[in-house]
């Protein structure tokens, strides 16, 4: 499965309300740690066909970003995963930590 897109709190509404299990990244477009994450995130994505993986660009979803960090009460960060399972953050890591391996062993915990 591939990364998927989403630019919208309406998308982000229809996501929660459907998708019971799923990562999504805070990515920044201009970071080279995000970029870096981003390709991590890739990498599990493509390896872990059965999982669900969104992702938001911050600088183009700025109010999506600030959305989901005051509503589940984690501080935003970028690179940022999170992983939700029915409609709760269960997890979030940042910067350097976002890799394949690390998004693998939290998937096999949940």
């Amino acid at each position: 499965m591939s990364l998927t897109k989403i630019e919208t709190v309406e998308q982000w509404e229809n996501l929660v309300k459907n998708t019971d299990e799923f990562y999504l990244l805070k990515n920044s477009t201009t970071c080279p740690i995000s970029t870096e994450a981003y390709e991590e995130t890739e990498k599990f994505s493509q390896s872990q066909e059965n999982v669900p993986v969104f992702y938001l660009n911050v600088q183009e979803a700025r109010p999506l970003s600030d959305e989901i960090a005051n509503r589940f009460s984690v501080k935003h960060e970028s690179p940022q995963a999170l992983l939700f399972v029915n409609g709760e953050v269960k997890w979030h890591d940042s910067h350097w930590n976002v890799t394949n391996k690390k998004l693998s062993s939290v998937w096999e915990e949940k």
